[in-house]
């Protein structure tokens, strides 16, 4: 520990302040701030060009999903603390940052309930066809009949119904709680590619041919990249669908806009994007403008009120332990 730590200022500087709700930063619901002496500069929005000029003196970067590469995070010699403002931390090289002596924390756990709860509300809206329900609406097709009730879309049961989760980590486990409070079968995915199934999992490929719904709840990294392309999408039921709550790029997107166009499965939906915001010609984004069995949602699963006032909680109380554990003062 530097010997004037104790009387200097923790110089922190937050990346992309936008990629929180104004809401959370009102009086009324305000976070606290570090109880260290610091300096707090926060920008909007910080693209990666940027991050160096705009970090290069500070101690503490906080960050949502600012890109922090080796090159990048060689170029701060200041930076000790990067603070993540999320669970998932894919946008920095974690193995660069522990050669680099840079810590690295995030919130894992904050928005279990409100990530589960809208996985579940997925399920009814595509067990229950509600999207194709509401467009017909738009074009009067219900004030168009002559009896009071038409039958032009598919409802089924999310009783009895097996769910197929892959990811069991706490948001995973909550999914399948609730679930089984529904009366749904729940099973869990093993590795794909692993040589043995752990107690209370079934191969991979086997939850793909075996489950009416399939829920990603897992991490990305290298050996999830594309879980979901042709190759798996193949091996699913025709009634099957797919929900994706966790990292776009688990999912080949142009595979599974193919997919729900060729009726290989019955629909999706999802709440992430390889990249985001997505790009005009994102394949799904087109997809869904023709699709009543696709449902997009811009990455809000995780906003709830609750969740994001203990995300800040957790991101402040991770930079003072930082500073107790170094001397800041």
């Amino acid at each position: 520990m530097n010997s004037n730590q104790g009387t200097m200022m923790l110089k922190i500087t937050f990346l992309d302040k936008g990629s929180l709700p104004e809401t959370i930063f009102l009086k009324k619901t305000s976070f606290r701030r570090p109880q260290c002496r610091h300096e707090w500069i926060e920008y909007n929005y910080t693209s990666p060009d940027h991050v160096i000029a705009r970090a290069k003196d500070t101690h503490v970067i906080i960050t949502n999903k600012a890109l922090l590469t080796r090159d990048t995070l060689a170029a701060l010699p200041e930076l000790k603390l990067i603070a993540v403002t999320a669970t998932g931390t894919d946008n920095i090289d974690l193995v660069a940052a522990k050669e680099l002596g840079i810590t690295v924390k995030n919130v894992p756990g904050y928005s279990t309930q409100a990530v589960s709860e809208h996985v579940i509300a997925m399920i009814f809206a595509l067990k229950h066809s509600l999207m194709a329900w509401y467009r017909d609406q738009l074009g009067d097709r219900w004030a168009s009949q002559s009896q009071f009730a038409y039958f032009d879309h598919p409802v089924k049961d999310i009783a009895g119904a097996t769910l197929g989760i892959i990811g069991a980590g706490t948001i995973g486990r909550e999914v399948a709680r609730l679930a089984q409070a529904l009366g749904m079968k729940v099973i869990f995915a093993e590795h794909r590619g692993a040589s043995s199934c752990r107690a209370g999992y079934l191969p991979f490929e086997d939850v793909l041919r075996l489950a009416n719904v399939i829920s990603l709840n897992c991490p990305l990294n290298e050996s999830t990249q594309h879980l979901i392309n042709a190759e798996t999408l193949a091996l699913c039921k025709p009634t099957a669908f797919i929900i994706n709550t966790a990292r776009g790029g688990l999912i080949d997107e142009h595979a599974l806009a193919e997919a729900l166009q060729q009726r290989v499965i019955a629909g999706a939906a999802l709440d992430c994007l390889t990249q985001e915001p997505p790009t005009k010609d994102n394949p799904l984004m087109a997809a869904a403008k023709t699709l009543p069995n696709l449902l997009i949602t811009p990455h809000i699963s995780w906003t709830s009120a609750s969740s994001l006032q203990l995300l800040m909680e957790k991101t402040i109380e991770n930079i003072d332990e930082y500073a107790q554990q170094n001397g800041y003062k």
